[in-house]
């Protein structure tokens, strides 16, 4: 099985799984279900998830990758509230059905992650990873190595100013707040980096 035909397989399961989960529970959810919402056979489930709450794992990683993917494709010369705003209004424009549906999902999955343990560790284990890439964008930006004690502190702390924000924004749309109360989301995300960093990542960079 190629690469990209596992992703899609995993991606599947998780959507499933992150569906029945926030339905019924995790408790309430079995790998036998798991596999008959997505068409396969409980085997296969168990030949790419190392236990059925590991399936919400690629579902929860959504939550974070159109952040992320705007943080790399971050242009120089432009600020950080800058670039943020318009991929926000590309985003808007160009996310296709399904992609806006595994960003609501992961965001049921992030707010699930307050009470089942093993949906926290998901979220979790996300977020290091956004830490990791955080540091090497931070890093490219100040011109320092990733492993720079400087680097790798405002990497820590900008990667949690994101999980806070990701976990209150989301908690409050599932709770009925307008989502149009968020118009600013990017705005405050860009905000939350360049306070987390004491300002040392957010302007343009100029050479």
């Amino acid at each position: 099985m190629s690469d990209q035909r596992r992703h899609r397989l995993r991606l599947d399961v998780s959507r499933e799984a992150s569906r029945l989960f926030w339905a019924q529970g995790v408790d309430a959810t079995s790998g036998d279900q798991i596999a008959e919402a997505v068409g396969l056979s409980t085997r296969t489930i168990w030949r790419h998830f190392r236990s059925k709450e590991s399936c919400a794992e690629p579902i929860v990683m959504r939550g974070v990758e159109w952040e992320m993917s705007t943080l790399r494709s971050w242009p120089p010369q432009l600020s950080l509230e800058v670039h943020f705003a318009a991929e926000s209004h590309r985003f808007g424009r160009e996310a296709s059905d399904v992609e806006r549906l595994d960003t609501a999902l992961a965001m049921k999955m992030i707010r699930l992650a307050d009470t089942e343990p093993a949906i926290r560790t998901a979220w979790l284990m996300a977020c290091d990873q956004v830490e990791r890439e955080m540091a090497e964008i931070i890093a490219a930006r100040l011109g320092l190595p990733a492993e720079d004690l400087d680097v790798r502190l405002h990497a820590a702390a900008a990667s949690a100013a994101l999980r806070v924000l990701n976990e209150d924004i989301g908690a409050a749309i599932l709770e009925g707040a307008d989502p149009q109360d968020f118009a600013d989301a990017p705005a405050r995300i860009a905000q939350a980096v360049r306070r987390a960093t004491g300002g040392a990542v957010g302007d343009p960079v100029t050479t």
